[in-house]
């Protein structure tokens, strides 16, 4: 059904037009952030691709602390150490949604961030998407520093 695989440089403008597709303006990341990661962290930047679309798409960096910080939207670190697999970064086409495909992009993380040998998968999200995470192993940790695009974010855990 769906081909996993990591991102390349042939994906990018595909990659950056279901950003668009999924989030709001002020929350949406630039071609030149997917451009950024996929020369970065193309190991841990997993797309989902159905008859050459990409259907969806995952990716973070390995960081030191558990909770995302607002300057890894906007700059992937250089160094490639921590306990942490952050998710910058998980949407589904609209063509694809409500097939399960977010939580095998999920699962596919968690099995990267296994043979990684970490500590956990991080991530924030807005309070509606809470139990969407929680059904795939998240914790909740309560309200974020984050102040990414204006909106109220919450820290989530996955420990591995």
């Amino acid at each position: 059904m769906y081909k996993f695989r990591t991102a390349n440089i042939n994906d990018l403008h595909q990659i950056a037009a279901l950003e668009q597709e999924s989030f709001i303006p002020e929350v949406a990341d630039t071609e030149g952030a997917f451009k950024e990661r996929i020369d970065k962290i193309s190991d841990t930047f997993i797309v989902a691709e159905k008859e050459g679309d990409i259907a969806g798409y995952i990716n973070g960096p390995v960081i030191e602390q558990p909770y995302i910080t607002d300057d890894l939207f906007k700059k992937i670190p250089d160094t490639r150490t921590g306990d942490y697999l952050c998710v910058l970064g998980l949407a589904v086409s609209r063509r694809h949604q409500r097939q399960g495909l977010a939580g095998q992009l999920i699962d596919r993380f968690t099995a990267l961030a296994e043979g990684l040998k970490l500590k956990a998968i991080t991530l924030t999200c807005t309070e509606d998407l809470v139990p969407f995470y929680e059904r795939y192993g998240f914790k909740s940790h309560g309200p974020s520093a984050s102040q990414h695009g204006g909106e109220q974010w919450f820290n989530m855990i996955k420990e591995v």
